[in-house]
């Protein structure tokens, strides 16, 4: 074989590696620290992508998160709560964008039940910071304002939420405004709001809020870097004799369970 006759081998080799790049790239879902080779199918459900489309509206109309398998996992809670008696509750709402698909995917006008929106909707206020997080989760903060990715102030936060008379803005930093949700039973509670205390103590004020069944959906629960929340969470889970289902979306997910486990056998 000549010089020529390699460089072509080579060539076509290259060829069939970037199409089998290709056939496989096309098939892979990578976005938001998440790789699968594993079917997304969802993505083009119609439910899923008019949802999916009402939260990149809340965040000003471009969808510069991408988090479409951490978007499904939320939609996915949501609606199973739905299905139970009970208000929803999120801690760390920022401009709305998963709470805005989650009442677009349930039609929220039709359910007869309040979304509580809990937010400073001013960046993280730094007495609520615990001090093995707070060089990253401050720096976090500085930087998300600057650049606008956390919303200043809660007027264009009340706009979006407009279209549904039962979403009730509550503004102030957690824990200092958990006493405003007046709901004595939830059946959804996101919390999403970057650093542990007032996670913590969002759980420990609606934990005997939660009905059985419940929803509890931790957003940075196994996200890297945000690793004092999964610690304090599984602490609060330890305590209270639940484990949390950790998601490789960096999600976490509790569910309430009932107050008596019965065992076979008994009444």
């Amino acid at each position: 074989m000549n010089f020529r006759e390699v460089q072509q081998a080579i060539g076509w080799k290259r060829a069939k590696l970037r199409l089998g790049l290709h056939a496989v790239l096309s098939r892979t879902y990578a976005q938001d620290g998440l790789v699968s080779v594993h079917t997304h199918a969802f993505m083009q459900d119609p439910a899923f992508v008019r949802a999916y489309a009402r939260g990149v509206k809340a965040i000003g109309g471009t969808d510069d998160y991408r988090i479409h398998w951490r978007a499904h996992i939320a939609l996915w809670v949501a609606s199973i709560a739905s299905r139970l008696d009970g208000d929803f509750v999120e801690c760390g709402v920022n401009k709305g964008f998963m709470s805005s698909a989650i009442m677009e995917y349930l039609d929220w006008n039709a359910l007869d039940r309040d979304f509580y929106l809990l937010d400073t909707f001013a960046g993280m206020d730094e007495r609520f910071v615990a001090a093995d997080e707070r060089d990253v989760a401050l720096q976090h903060n500085t930087d998300n304002l600057e650049t606008g990715f956390y919303v200043k102030g809660a007027d264009s936060v009340r706009a979006n939420f407009a279209e549904w008379p039962r979403a009730h803005i509550v503004e102030g930093v957690v824990p200092e405004t958990l006493a405003q949700v007046p709901s004595r039973h939830v059946a959804y509670l996101h919390l999403d709001m970057n650093c542990a205390p007032p996670e913590i103590a969002a759980l420990e004020y609606f934990w005997d809020r939660l009905v059985p069944g419940a929803t509890v959906l931790l957003d940075d629960y196994a996200y890297r870097g945000y690793e004092p929340q999964g610690v304090a969470t599984d602490e609060f889970a330890r305590a209270h004799n639940v484990t949390v289902c950790a998601l490789p979306t960096g999600q976490g997910l509790l569910i309430k369970p009932p107050s008596r486990v019965h065992s076979p056998g008994q009444p």
